[in-house]
Formats: structure tokens, sequence, C-alpha cells
């Protein structure tokens, strides 16, 4: 059962209420059961991490780092380790410490958003051209912005087609083209999204996050494959949606790593360093919708709504992701935090709401009574004709 007891991390502004997310074949229904953890002094997993990054020997984890890459390390000029990425700033520095720093030869590679935007479009093709070989895919639009509307009507989780494709696409890439090692430039252990600090000392990434065993396991938006059949949705439409069999990824002797592992860095100095290094761009508009930052999540005009639905399931929106990393980053406060979050967190994307209406296939008055659908009683009251949160970091 869903824990209905609110509650707000000490040290940052993270909730208990924070879900895992619902990228993969095992989160069936998308019912979030599994959580960000906090302990028994009221510190969320996440928070805990950071804590223990300080004691970290950097230096030895480089060490282990360059020892993996040598093993990988191409002798032929051939690719030796595939970098996924939209062109933002993590995808830039990661490829751009590979290459640069330690010498190898990455192929990266891009899951085409929804819709791209402008900056997004830019940002992208700025990468490629900077210096990197690409492989690009945009999945069958048909299929794509079906699986979006199913997943939004019946999850309220439009990224979810995205979602899958990101995690899975890189895989079916690394096994085409033989290239055993795959790197990342994000951390689950820092979102808090890692589960136990146990965890957060393996390298490798779990093959259960794009493997699977049975058929009868894949979900997308919460329906079996047989389901999705009544949607003129059939299996060969979901070729790259769907991750790899157990089966063939361990014989494919992939490895896939978190640099975040290796490297301490936070998401604002990957900011500086992708604006110094290669021109990145930030968000035209100023900052993005729903928090204060300007440099994430900017290729999809369908960001904005993803970011919304969470706020509207959990009770905590984008502008608590950022103010939670930037306080364990010691960039805010909390106090500088919960105002921030009181000010930005839940804002309605607006910039490009037409466009994800018609991208739907709906109308205003269909998309609010969905939205509505999904307000959990636990966190959510109604006053009058508007909604209201139960609980709030600064409540």
């Amino acid at each position: 059962m869903i824990n209905q007891e609110v509650k707000f991390c000490v040290k940052c502004v993270e909730s208990n209420q924070r879900f895992l997310g619902s990228v993969t074949h095992e989160d069936k229904k998308d019912k979030f059961q599994r959580r960000t953890l906090f302990d028994e002094n009221q510190v969320c997993s996440a928070c805990l991490y950071y804590d223990y990054k300080k004691k970290i020997n950097w230096d030895e984890r480089e060490k282990e780092l360059i020892e993996i890459l040598d093993q990988y390390r191409s002798k032929d000029g051939y690719y030796d380790v595939l970098v996924p990425g939209s062109g933002g700033k993590d995808s830039r520095f990661v490829a751009h410490v590979l290459k640069e720093k330690y010498k190898m030869n990455p192929l990266t590679c891009t899951w085409a958003p929804h819709m791209y935007t402008d900056v997004g479009w830019r940002n992208y093709i700025q990468w490629v051209d900077s210096g990197y070989d690409n492989y690009f895919h945009k999945p069958d639009g048909k299929i794509h912005r079906l699986l979006t509307r199913l997943s939004f009507k019946n999850l309220l989780h439009p990224f979810q087609p995205f979602a899958q494709g990101q995690v899975y696409f890189p895989l079916r890439v690394a096994l085409e083209k033989k290239i055993k090692l795959v790197i990342y430039g994000d951390s689950q252990a820092e979102r808090g999204s890692g589960g136990n600090i146990h965890s957060y000392n393996n390298k490798f990434l779990n093959h259960s996050l794009y493997t699977y065993k049975n058929e009868e396991d894949l979900y997308y938006a919460g329906y079996s494959l047989k389901e999705l059949e009544k949607f003129n949705i059939f299996k060969k439409d979901l070729i790259p949606y769907l991750p790899l069999k157990e089966k063939d990824f361990i014989g494919s002797n992939i490895q896939v790593l978190q640099l975040p592992y290796f490297i301490n860095y936070n998401p604002q100095t990957n900011f500086y360093f992708a604006k110094e290094k290669t021109n990145f761009e930030v968000n035209p508009h100023g900052r993005s919708e729903g928090t204060y930052t300007k440099y994430a999540s900017l290729d999809d005009k369908i960001d904005g709504l993803h970011h919304y639905t969470w706020f509207i399931k959990t009770g905590r929106g984008r502008a608590t992701e950022d103010a939670a990393l930037e306080i364990r980053n010691e960039i805010i406060t909390r106090e500088e935090g919960i105002a921030l979050v009181k000010k930005y967190d839940g804002e309605f994307p607006k910039i490009f709401f037409k466009d994800i209406l018609e991208y739907l296939d709906m109308d205003e008055n269909e998309f609010n009574k969905t939205i509505d659908n999904f307000r959990p009683d636990h966190l959510w009251k109604k006053i009058g004709s508007k909604w209201e949160l139960k609980h709030a970091v600064w409540k």
C-alpha cells in the first residue's frame, strides 16, 4: 500500500511520496508502490548518499574508471563506448570527458522526444556537430502518439513511452554495434531512486532494469501486450520499446555504468561545463515551467506536462526535484529551497499546452477530467472550485 503519511526530508525538500519511476516492465499498472526511502531520523536516501559521498576517495574511484576503460579501449579505432543522450548538459559532459580526457572513441545515441522544442533541436544538432558520431532513432509517430495518449489516460504518465524507449534503445544499439560498454551521465542514487544505501556501491547497473524473462511481464501504458491489440498495437509495433531478453543481454557481456559513481560532479557543474566548452543553450523563456532552473529537460514540449503529472500524483514537482539536488550540492540552503518550491512547484505547463492537446488528441475538458481522476485523496482537497494540497514542505 502507498504510504499515506506524508513526510518531508529534514535536510532537503524531498517527500516520501516520490515514486521511483514507472519506466520498466515490472511497474505493470503504475501503482508507484516503490518510494524514496527515509531513515529513522527522517532523512531521505539521496541525502544519506550525499553524506556518504563525502567519505569517498574520488582519486581511487577515478583509477577504477580508468582500469575499466582500459579493458574496453579499442585497439583498431572502432567505437569502444556508447553514450546515450539528448545533447543536454549531462550527455555533453560524459561524451567530452570520455573522448578528450580518457581518449575513448564514443558513439552517441539519441531517442527522439515526442515533440522537439526549438532549443532542444538546436542543442542536439550542435552537440553532434561538435565532434560525435550519433545513432538517432525516432519511433513510428502514429504508435508513439497513441501510446502517449493511452499512458496519459490510463496512468497519468505521458512520458512513459519516451522513457521506455530511452532506457531500452541504447542497449539495442550496443548489441547491434557490438559495443560492450555503455556509460550514462545521470545517477539514480543522487535523486533518491537507487534503493538503499548499500546499492550505491554497485558500479554496474543491474541488468533487471532493461531485460525481461517472460512476455507476460511486459506492460505498456498499463496494458499487457495482448490487451494492446484492442488498440491495434501489436508486438511488431513495439520493437523499439522492448527490453532485451535476459539471456540475450547476459550473453552479450555488455556492461552499463553511471559516470557519477566514479566522478564527483553535480548538475550545475555540468551546466557550466557544457556552456563553456560546447555552447550549450539554456531555456529561452528564462526558466522552465514548474521550476526556477533553466538548463534541464529542455528537449521535449511534453517535459512540462510530465513534471506536472508528478505533482498531481505525488504532491511534489519539478521545483522540488531541482531544489533538493541543489541543497544536497550546497548551492542553496533548505530555507531557500522551501521558498522556491512554494513559488514554482506545480506551475501549469501553459507554453506548449495547445501542442500537447493536439498531440494527445483531446480537448481541454477531457484533459482536466483525466488530471483530476489521479489526485490522491490523501494529498488533495477541493475547496470550492479549486484544488489544494493537504501537505506541503512549507506548511
